[in-house]
């Protein structure tokens, strides 16, 4: 099992963090536009531990060089089911510079949405040390 895997399914936020480049890109499946670097990825992936219920990756996905994984998970969120994937990049160090997440359908997607946007103040305090 990949490092990042166990982290996430063991609850291990700092694990997680701790597999995060510096300049790593967070790509949501609900914003617009990335967030780049590892202090807002990290609030983010925080604030996304707390809103997602029964989450389970159910396949994981890697190139031959493993450079790249996609990580296919489920979860649910305000009682909407949904599927995604998290596709990863790893640097020369081994540490994530790409993160993008993917979900469907549109009604769980919206879901997020509202979940992470209620929490999108805090994250930005925590991302910024307060």
């Amino acid at each position: 099992m990949h490092p990042f895997r166990k982290a996430v399914e063991s609850g291990d936020i700092d694990a997680v963090t701790a597999l995060l480049a510096e300049d790593v890109v967070f790509t949501s499946p609900v914003a617009f536009k990335p967030y780049p670097g590892k202090a807002i990825t990290a609030a983010i992936l925080r604030a996304v531990f707390r809103v997602f219920e029964d989450f389970t990756y159910v396949r994981e996905i890697a190139n031959p060089d493993g450079r790249d994984h996609a990580f296919v998970f489920t979860a649910t969120v305000a009682g909407k089911k949904l599927q995604g994937c998290d596709f990863l990049h790893f640097d020369d160090e081994g540490r994530i510079d790409e993160f993008t997440v993917m979900v469907r359908p549109l009604s769980a997607a919206q879901a997020l949405a509202e979940a992470m946007g209620a929490r999108f103040d805090e994250i930005g305090r925590e991302a910024a040390g307060q």
